[in-house]
């Protein structure tokens, strides 16, 4: 349960600490003194979007810190551990902070995490009805939501909603092999026009390159071979050649050497600048040898570049570009005889998902049948003690052209308050009064089987007041033999119920308006109570009235 609440610059708030217990806890003030301010600040520690203008002026930034006695709770515990939050002592801490320029940080006991993480666990711990949450009940997936929860019908919906998923994902697939194969139809007479083509040109990676060079020596063979021969003749060519008149310069070399022993080195020069000239001459004797002047052959590599010319202009900058588009077509091609083999077998995967879709579908179907009948004779039976004695409730399947995520139906909340009338939509017969109590009617039976430990109820008493307001203050005491309940309230019917009663209210602090909440106790609770009342909430009959509303609350059965 949530057992202490810390606000601080927040809105109207400077700090604050609200301190809960057990059992039926009331927050009741003024209209104006900040009750929303307080259910704002828990809605930011859930999750909720944060703002910058939640910031109290001049403050850097606000935030919102809630303890929660876990103890006992080993279902809590266990999804805890398994996302590696360590509880010491049975307390988990969750913190929400906001900076005034609207930056928004979050820890779960100390370590940071992210909002959305916040939010999930906190959702585990609060179940948080506002001001308006009753609204939603006119909602057609809030009310499949509601007899879902009823029946605990949470993993068999999963279920069904993940086997549509499947259905539909492998129907994707179809359709798109289905639409290439109908454009690789539509294009067979162009893609086999661009595999032959391609395929006849036997087109090699880096032929680009071998050509160029190849065209560059046949067309430039006469002045190779000219070159090449003019330079094996001076190399090496007659006795004039470099290479005999290098050779004569051995026997001076010789002497040197002999005369002074430490220019050996310079033979090993001279060794190697003669070969390298004798290798040179050779070279370039053969290289003159190799050169053929062909104009066919030059003629056929013209011919071949052409060619590879217009591919690459139609197909690609590159060869490979062309190898590659090459590629692509003839896999369409084979699409067009192995797409019906692939089809085959992904038609034969979404018939078996389907059969599990609508396996689970009829599955739930039925759970939802006989649970609509408990729920609406349930909620029945709850309606009289909330002040509408002739109500009827009845929960209508509503059957949908084609199963869907959330199964073969829609769910709508039917509801009669008056004797002599059929049920009709919630919609169409409750005010938002009447709203309120019936949905507090069926989270009267909801609590039950609601694992949440806290649940919050924000003004949720709109529009009732007497004795329906005694009923109302009944059931959430009685709900609250099970959970801790936390309820913001106008109502002193309601208030003089609670076991723990907290007042806000408007105060001044360092000369600004702060809101300030105090545990009412003894005689300011009968005084606030008396309030409540309206009216003189000092006369002897207010006062009076308000005792006799706290004995009576007192007379009903404690919390364990």
């Amino acid at each position: 349960m949530l057992t202490e609440l810390r606000i601080r610059n927040f809105a109207l708030i400077d700090r604050l600490a609200v301190q809960l217990g057990p059992g039926l806890n009331v927050l009741t003030g003024e209209t104006g003194a900040g009750k929303s301010i307080i259910v704002g600040a828990l809605s930011l520690l859930l999750g909720e979007r944060a703002s910058a203008d939640a910031v109290r002026d001049g403050a850097e930034r606000a935030s919102v810190e809630g303890v929660f006695d876990i103890s006992g709770r080993a279902d809590l515990e266990r999804v805890l551990d398994e996302r590696g939050v360590d509880v010491e002592d049975g307390l988990l801490i969750l913190k929400r902070e906001v900076t005034a320029a609207g930056r928004s940080r979050a820890w779960i006991s100390g370590s940071p995490t992210t909002a959305t993480a916040l939010g999930e666990l906190g959702r585990m711990l609060v179940d948080l009805h506002g001001q308006h949450e009753h609204q939603t009940l006119l909602r057609g997936d809030e009310q499949r939501a509601v007899l879902d929860a009823y029946a605990g019908n949470a993993d068999l919906a999963a279920q069904v909603a993940a086997a549509h998923r499947a259905v539909q994902e492998v129907q994707r697939e179809i359709d798109l092999l289905e639409a290439r194969r109908r454009d690789a139809a539509q294009r067979a007479d162009f893609l086999r026009f661009q595999v032959d083509e391609i395929e006849a040109a036997q087109l090699s990676p880096g032929e680009q390159e071998a050509l160029e060079e190849a065209a560059r020596r046949l067309s430039h063979a006469e002045e190779l071979m000219a070159l090449s021969a003019g330079l094996a003749a001076t190399a090496s060519g007659d006795e004039d050649s470099v290479v005999s008149r290098v050779g004569a310069m051995r026997r001076a070399l010789d002497q040197l050497v002999r005369i002074d022993p430490s220019q050996g080195p310079a033979q090993e020069l001279y060794d190697t600048a003669f070969y390298a000239l004798e290798e040179f001459g050779t070279q370039m004797s053969d290289y003159a040898a190799s050169i053929e002047h062909d104009p066919a052959r030059l003629e056929e590599v013209r011919h071949r570049q052409d060619l590879l010319f217009r591919l690459c202009s139609k197909y690609g900058p590159t060869v490979e570009d062309v190898l590659a588009v090459g590629t692509a077509a003839s896999a369409e091609l084979d699409l067009l005889d192995g797409a019906g083999w692939e089809l085959s077998g992904l038609r034969k995967r979404r018939d078996a998902a389907g059969e599990e879709f609508t396996r689970l579908t009829e599955e739930l179907s039925d759970a939802r049948r006989q649970s609509s009948i408990t729920l609406a004779r349930e909620v029945e039976e709850v309606l009289p003690e909330l002040g509408m004695a002739g109500g009827r409730f009845d929960v209508m399947l509503l059957p949908l052209a084609a199963p869907a995520q959330h199964g073969a139906e829609g769910v709508e909340l039917r509801v009669a308050l008056n004797r002599g009338f059929e049920p009709r939509p919630l919609a169409q017969v409750a005010s938002g009064g009447e709203l309120s109590r019936v949905m507090l009617a069926i989270k009267t039976i909801l609590a039950r089987l609601d694992a949440v430990p806290t649940l919050i109820f924000d003004e949720v008493d709109a529009g009732i007041g007497g004795r329906v307001a005694l009923q109302v203050g009944e059931k959430m005491r009685g709900i609250a033999d099970s959970h801790q309940v936390f309820a913001i309230t106008h109502l002193p019917q309601i208030a003089s119920r609670a076991h723990t009663h907290l007042h806000v209210e408007k105060g001044e602090m360092d000369g600004r308006v702060a809101t300030q909440v105090r545990r009412l106790d003894g005689d300011a609770r009968v005084l606030e109570i008396a309030r409540m009342l309206g009216g003189d909430s000092e006369s002897r009959v207010s006062l009076d009235h308000a005792r006799e509303l706290l004995e009576r609350g007192a007379a009903a059965s404690d919390v364990a």
